[in-house]
């Protein structure tokens, strides 16, 4: 067997299927772009999961891919074994080779054999194969061509108790559509390691491992499980680097391959600890993969969907750094290590090093605030726990207010032999999303029993004639609407925009001769188009011709603001880096909203840039290009299209600017030439979430009407402050200076009225061998009684002064200790603790000051006369 390092057999595989035709692609993003159904690509197939279903058809017939994969949620969720098995990982690299209706059996396995016995020279007898028990084909193959004896063919049949074709060696994309049997290859470590072979009763033992799974997708299953031969039978396959690489290294856990022993090298350095094998290091090093790879792919940590699974796994690795006794920021110190190991095969992690390094330490500070109080918490409830199981509501407490993932709390519990109670969690969890769903409900919730589907005639018309297909008034189909009817119309054909994108719905009329409906707003339900609003006058009824007109302005300053947000996007990238991603928009006729993947504010010259850039293409005034192509003729032209969203066969391609400056999939409506946008000008920016910034910005019109404004305040300022609007700045200065004068010598009054005049109203009292004084001043703030108390102090040469006051409805207390008495003993925090107790609140400091404040304000007579109470003696 050679002996190659994980790069080498990387590059190895992906050269043999190149000599065999394959056509090498580099690995897609982790973030699915054309497949909602899944949270992150969690196998080699997923990027053509629409080639095998014949949705989508490409330039090639056969491929091969090193695929990056997570699987830490959703169905396929590892993420609490890693660290404590040989083989489970979060992030790992899924080798492959696929056949798109090209080769099939007679070619897959050879391909297979010949790969393992003679490039990676694993000896033929430290291997064996299983079929699918009806499977006789591949069998056959295997035993003549192959020329595996029987005995290392192991047929494997349907699951006991399941329906049929439910086997490990029966693949299925879901309960229908392509499937077909499997063959996998198994390596024999030998008799010194326990365990059978597939399909006997040692199975789960270590001593065979699946190496390479090759699936023939020759059937299409329908709903009533019947089986139907493809008319062009599929090869897909699967081999784990991680597991491939450990079996040539001749090491039994993934843990021990070239790759992780650097890595774990660089965590024990990073945390401070010896490398002794220990789960907590298996831990982080693997979660810093997925980190590093899932935030390159733009994935930023966050409270739902794939930035909550990120932050689970980065969390759960800073605890675990934790546990080793690292309780500085050392996370981020680990992707320099990741990128030396893997960059060169994947050069974005490269190139977003220093993002990812920054965005991790930001994590890192924000878990440290939570995590210390997440403990306390927890802490608090095991001490009262009554048996074996924490309790639901503290799991979601810990979640829902430390920012704690369950597995983090489940991580916990297993180290303590405990469990959780999950159903309370569930529980808690879903009495949240229901008040969420409560407080959120939007009038589009509503699914209407709808046939058939509306023709959308808006990107070329304004207005048109239609029939109205169906009326609905509080969910019910009805016949007819009378003046006054709050419903909902659907119409045959329409010219009203739906609203998505991030664009809003259109507004406007639907009429006839015998009424007057009018569009408040209008929504999509599938390929039907909802026509919200009110019949302003007469009737309407049902299958009635109609002309459908909508609101030309307010469209029209939509328009400019979608066409701003595509170029907004670009400059953004241009200005700040690739890093940008779309997270979100809002494009209505008073503004573009748009959120971003960024961490920090944008300075005045990053938003001084970005104008600049929008803007240069604006007055270029080139025409806006809008095309239909298909999916890969789009990504080949350079359009941007958004994760997570669903794009079909032919897509919707909008260009505009110089040399096509922006090109983005959308389905929106846009000017004719970007001259039409007007000016754009940026308003206001914010942040969103951790890592997700949101800008607004206005054009056209609305530009006008906020310009005009602010010259109006402008003007208004000027008149007031006695002076024209060019010199308001230096004006306002002038203010300001006067103003913190006048605040000083206020500050100043206050300190000599509440020091002033003391000695007639209270005398220092000599209490055992400490001299003090305590008295009240009302109506000041806490800086100023502390002054105060300072001054008489020094000015009576006293131990200590307790000065309270009553500002409102809050009491206030503090004293000042001298250094002397400090040094004799006397403890100012110790004083103040016990004092504040009689108004009602809680109080602390140094030995030398303190303070305290309350809402008993009846008890600030006793807390003063407590004073020769609290003394020490």
């Amino acid at each position: 067997m050679k002996k190659m390092t994980t790069a080498e057999i990387r590059s190895a595989f992906l050269n043999y299927f190149a000599e065999q035709e394959h056509k090498i692609l580099h690995s897609a993003s982790l973030v699915p772009g054309n497949d909602p159904t899944l949270l992150f690509t969690n196998a080699g197939m997923v990027p053509f999961k629409d080639i095998f279903i014949g949705a989508e058809s490409r330039d090639y017939k056969r491929a091969t891919t090193a695929q990056k994969c997570v699987r830490a949620g959703g169905k396929h969720n590892d993420l609490e074994n890693v660290g404590y098995t040989a083989r489970h990982h979060t992030f790992f690299e899924m080798m492959g080779n696929f056949s798109f209706g090209d080769y099939f059996k007679a070619d897959a396995i050879p391909f297979a054999w010949n790969l393992l016995t003679k490039v990676f020279e694993i000896p033929a007898e430290k291997l064996l194969a299983t079929v699918y028990h009806e499977d006789e084909e591949a069998f056959g193959i295997w035993r003549d061509v192959i020329g595996l004896p029987e005995e290392r063919i192991i047929r494997i049949g349907d699951k006991p108790g399941k329906a049929k074709y439910e086997s490990d060696n029966f693949w299925a994309m879901g309960d229908t559509g392509p499937c077909g049997p499997c063959t996998e290859i198994f390596y024999d470590h030998g008799p010194q390691v326990w365990g059978g072979p597939p399909g006997s009763a040692e199975e789960d033992g270590d001593r065979f491992i699946e190496i390479w799974n090759i699936v023939f997708m020759q059937f299409e299953r329908d709903a009533a499980g019947n089986m139907k031969p493809l008319p062009k039978p599929s090869i897909d396959t699967g081999m784990g680097l991680e597991r491939m690489t450990a079996v040539m290294q001749g090491v039994h856990s993934n843990y021990e391959i070239d790759l992780f022993v650097n890595l774990l090298n660089a965590v024990a350095e990073a945390v401070g600890c010896a490398n002794e094998g220990q789960a907590s290091l298996k831990v982080i090093a693997d979660h810093i993969r997925a980190t590093v790879f899932l935030m390159t792919d733009g994935v930023l940590p966050g409270n739902e969907g794939r930035g909550y699974v990120l932050r689970r796994i980065m969390r759960r690795a800073i605890r675990h750094g934790y546990k080793l006794g690292q309780t500085q920021p050392f996370f981020h110190q680990l992707v320099a290590p990741l990128v030396k190991e893997m960059g060169a095969a994947y050069p974005e992690i490269a190139e977003a090093e220093k993002r990812v390094r920054e965005a991790i330490l930001r994590e890192e500070q924000r878990f440290a605030q939570t995590l210390d109080g997440g403990m306390q918490v927890l802490e608090k409830d095991l001490a009262t726990l009554q048996g074996t199981e924490i309790s639901g509501e503290t799991v979601f407490k810990l979640y829902d207010t430390f920012g704690f993932p369950v597995d983090l709390t489940a991580d916990i519990a297993r180290e303590r032999n405990l469990t959780l109670d999950m159903a309370g969690y569930e529980a808690a969890m879903n009495r949240q999303r229901e008040q969420a769903k409560a407080a959120g409900k939007f009038h589009a919730d509503t699914q209407y029993a709808i046939e058939g589907k509306t023709m959308f005639r808006g990107y070329t018309q304004e207005k048109l004639r239609s029939t109205i297909r169906a009326i609905f008034v509080d969910g019910r189909a009805v016949d007819n609407l009378n003046h006054g009817d709050e419903a909902v119309i659907v119409l045959a054909e329409t010219p009203f925009y739906g609203e998505s994108g991030g664009q809003v719905g259109d507004t406007g009329v639907i009429y006839s001769a015998n009424g007057e409906f009018l569009v408040s707003d209008t929504q999509k339900q599938g390929d039907n188009f909802l026509h919200f609003g009110t019949l302003q006058s007469g009737q309407l009824f049902a299958g009635d011709t109609v002309d459908a007109r909508i609101s030309r302005s307010r469209r029209r300053q939509i328009k400019r603001h979608h066409s701003a947000t595509h170029l907004l996007h670009r400059a953004l990238r241009d200005t700040l880096g690739s890093h940008v991603q779309q997270k979100g928009s809002l494009v209505d006729e008073f503004k573009t909203r748009f959120d971003f993947s960024h961490e920090a504010a944008l300075s005045a010259e990053e938003i001084e840039a970005v104008e600049q850039a929008i803007n240069k293409q604006v007055m270029a005034n080139m025409a806006v290009s809008i095309e239909e192509m298909s999916y890969d003729a789009a990504r080949e032209k350079g359009a941007m299209a958004l994760f997570g969203e669903k794009y079909g066969d032919v897509v919707r391609v909008v260009s505009m600017g110089d040399e096509d400056y922006s090109i983005e999939l959308c389905g929106g409506t846009h000017v004719s030439q970007t001259g039409d946008i007007g000016l754009v000008k940026v308003m206001s920016q914010g942040a969103v979430s951790a890592g997700v910034r949101r800008i607004e910005c206005v054009a056209g019109e609305a530009l006008l009407a906020a310009m005009r404004e602010q010259s109006a305040v402008l003007q208004q300022l000027a008149a007031q402050l006695k002076t024209d609007a060019a010199q308001l700045p230096e004006r306002v200065e002038h203010l300001q200076q006067q103003l913190k004068a006048a605040e000083k010598q206020v500050q100043q009054l206050k300190r000599e009225l509440a020091s002033g005049g003391a000695q007639n109203e209270a005398a220092a009292q000599s209490i055992g061998q400490w001299k003090v004084l305590a008295l009240q001043r009302d109506g000041f703030d806490n800086a100023t009684l502390r002054d105060s108390a300072d001054q008489l102090r020094d000015q009576q040469q006293l131990d200590a002064v307790v000065i309270g006051g009553v500002d409102g409805d809050t009491a206030r207390l503090v004293i000042s200790v001298s250094k002397a008495a400090v040094a004799r003993g006397l403890h100012a925090g110790d004083i103040i603790r016990q004092l504040a107790a009689h108004i009602g609140g809680k109080g602390g400091g140094r030995p030398d000051f303190a303070q305290a404040g309350g809402k008993n304000i009846a008890g600030m007579d006793k807390a003063l006369a407590a004073l020769a109470e609290v003394l020490p003696q």
